[in-house]
């Protein structure tokens, strides 16, 4: 026993001994495993399950937004950014700022808005997304314009460069022809910019986005309404009201029969102009926008 003991422990040529069946196994075994191992399928090389949860999240958030229903969409843009920081993916980090921008703006927190898109910028410029850095600055222009921070041709000019650095992203092309529009609009060039809108509309008409191409719709009339031309602005209105209701978009169709008040007031036609705004004061209600339907219903008085 001692020797035994000894040889396992301390004796070279006994560790061979003892060791020989262990290494034995192992040949016997690894040919196995080598064969278990090549016939595993094999794994992916990105695992995306939760980003998508994001992408998802983001996308109810968009649909929130375009019906206008803010409070919603900041209850689902905090799941939406969780998702969005637990994966630190930066596209969807800059994205929901960008959102969280857009949802500001609208409530009239011009300051916080801008806050956010400058977040979105230094996020979207540190993690190498030049498309979504671009697009952001597009947003910052649209702000500095709508605020006065900037000149309207100033706005213009940098936003065609950035347009000009875009190469995929379509709908900020779209975002940016509409900028240029408005810009254009600023400095009473109503005919060119109306050039500009339908450039984004033909962007938004070919991907099927009806919100934004009824948006476009909706600038279109606009510009034509400022220049006098109030027929063809209520031409414009009805293309808006048309993809507004093929979209379902209950907030947009609200928006569309009020700016038709709006354009048949300045016309010098009361009659069709009340209509118009009763109509939008059944919409808001439908929703629950008491607010803004008594506000449609005041317009009949000015």
């Amino acid at each position: 026993m001692m020797n035994r003991k000894k040889t396992a422990f301390y004796g070279d040529a006994a560790l061979h001994v003892w060791e020989k069946p262990y290494a034995l196994l192992f040949f016997i075994l690894a040919p196995l495993l080598w064969v278990a191992c090549s016939s595993a399928p094999k794994r992916p090389a990105e695992i995306f399950n939760v980003r998508q949860l994001g992408e998802n999240q983001l996308d109810l958030v968009n649909k929130a937004v375009d019906q206008g229903d803010y409070e919603r969409a900041f209850e689902l843009l905090t799941e939406a950014r969780r998702l969005a920081v637990s994966t630190d993916y930066p596209s969807l980090l800059v994205r929901t700022k960008l959102v969280e921008g857009g949802i500001l703006y609208n409530q009239g927190e011009v300051e916080q808005a801008e806050a956010a898109w400058n977040a979105a910028l230094l996020e979207a410029e540190r993690s190498g997304e030049t498309e979504l850095a671009a697009q952001t600055r597009i947003y910052l222009a649209r702000n500095a314009l709508i605020t006065k921070k900037t000149s309207p041709s100033e706005v213009a000019a940098q936003v065609t460069r950035e347009i000009g650095s875009i190469k995929k992203d379509t709908l900020s092309i779209a975002l940016g022809w509409n900028v240029i529009g408005l810009a254009e609009k600023e400095k009473n060039n109503y005919a060119v910019a109306e050039t500009y809108f339908k450039k984004a509309l033909a962007i938004h008409e070919k991907a099927n986005y009806l919100e934004q191409a009824a948006y476009d719709w909706y600038l279109i009339a606009s510009s034509r309404s400022m220049s006098g031309q109030f027929a063809p602005a209520i031409e414009a209105l009805n293309a808006a009201i048309q993809f507004d209701r093929r979209a379902e978009n209950t907030w947009g169709l609200a928006s569309d029969w009020r700016a038709m008040g709006d354009v048949y007031r300045k016309a010098g036609k009361p009659a069709e102009a009340k209509a118009a705004y009763a109509r939008a004061a059944d919409i808001y209600r439908s929703i629950n926008r008491q607010r803004e339907a008594e506000d449609a219903e005041k317009r009949t008085q000015i």
